[in-house]
């Protein structure tokens, strides 16, 4: 079970000192115990009227079953959305109408929720089935629990496509490719799909990457998560990416829509941001700020629009940070995943999750993410 608990408000000193580029990082009593579970969660999302949303990956285990998304209620027990069928993870026909491998999930700003659902789909390994389910995008409106858009992405991912997670910017979605590097861009208007800076060293995984302090490793291998985090700046006008193994890069979201650029164009047209270290999540906040886990060193890093980094916060509760949240009230959710202590990253192949697997708050009072 989920528990929730109620959250004490900080003072507005603390926001104050968090804001300055150079501030003193904050102390761990900021750090708030909002969620906790048997299972690991990996994204939060939530309402701008307070309604709660979490997701369980595929790959995190956990000593209860339970569904794939599910909204929290007042006392924080989770409830299968929008219901149990959906979440039927025995189902074997079809693949349009219930949750393979979800991977993200986010308030879009039509107020739905979407759902980035990676299919049958490897990281680093094998070919994607054929015959498998592929990656798709659900929303669903949160008054009746329907679906109000369902997009296949047949053809904007190749057959070592793992869909990763998902940022809007008017009628354009932007997707990040974590197995075979790119960004897919669909067009809400046409439903045209189309890949960009394929293999570009923007969304290509080149470095090591570390949590803890020791190297990822996967299937006897470094680790390699390509693009992966994406955030878009308030005004809409640039576009933040990276491997997950960073650096950021960034480029305007006038030259990434512009489909009259080549890829080789394209490329010329991104440009370093910042050298982040191996990153779970990442957030912007309405002034353009990023927020960014160091998930070696178990800290947050604040990232102005200037590239003038300061450390949030550092606590060794903050276990790969992942897709962190902020809502409608300035407050920052920093899901604590342990996605470097699960199974697939271990030698002899046995989870080290130390349970209960931790969503955390900062009342930080932030001025909330734009979304477009």
């Amino acid at each position: 079970m989920l528990r929730k608990t109620a959250l004490p408000g900080l003072a507005l000193g603390l926001f104050t000192l968090a804001s300055a580029a150079n501030a003193a990082p904050l102390p761990s009593s900021a750090l708030h115990v909002a969620i906790t579970s048997q299972r690991v969660m990996n994204a939060v999302t939530v309402s701008d009227n307070g309604r709660v949303f979490v997701s369980f990956p595929y790959w995190g285990g956990g000593s209860e079953p339970g569904p794939t998304v599910a909204e929290l209620d007042k006392t924080g027990t989770p409830h299968a959305f929008p219901d149990a069928a959906w979440n039927d993870q025995k189902q074997t026909a079809g693949f349009a109408d219930h949750f393979v491998r979800v991977n993200a999930i986010r308030i879009g700003p039509d107020g739905y929720l979407w759902i980035v659902d990676s299919g049958d789909a490897n990281v680093g390994g094998k070919p994607n089935p054929p015959d498998g389910a592929p990656a798709k995008l659900v929303a669903f409106d949160l008054a009746s629990g329907k679906p109000v858009h369902t997009i296949i992405l047949k053809q904007g991912t190749t057959p070592h496509s793992y869909v990763d997670d998902l940022r809007f910017h008017n009628d354009t979605l932007i997707l990040t490719d974590a197995g075979d590097p790119a960004l897919i861009l669909v067009d809400m208007k046409t439903g045209q799909q189309r890949r960009v800076l394929q293999h570009a060293k923007s969304t290509t995984d080149e470095r090591p990457m570390y949590a803890e302090g020791k190297l990822l490793i996967s299937n006897g291998s470094p680790a390699r998560v390509h693009a992966d985090q994406l955030e878009v700046s308030p005004d809409g006008s640039v576009l933040y990416f990276q491997p997950s193994s960073g650096p950021m890069y960034k480029i305007s979201t006038a030259d990434l829509e512009n489909p009259g650029l080549s890829d080789a164009e394209l490329n010329e047209k991104v440009s370093l941001f910042y050298n982040t270290p191996t990153t779970g999540g990442t957030v912007i906040d309405g002034q353009g700020n990023l927020y960014v886990s160091d998930v070696n060193k178990l800290r947050l890093l604040k990232i102005t629009p200037d590239g003038k980094e300061s450390v949030l916060i550092a606590d060794k509760r903050l276990v790969w940070a992942d897709a962190m949240w902020i809502d409608s009230t300035g407050k920052l959710w920093v899901p604590a995943v342990q996605l470097n202590r699960t199974a697939s990253f271990q030698a002899d192949g046995v989870s080290r999750v130390r349970q209960p697997v931790t969503i955390y708050t900062l009342d930080l009072h932030l001025a909330p993410q734009h979304r477009f």
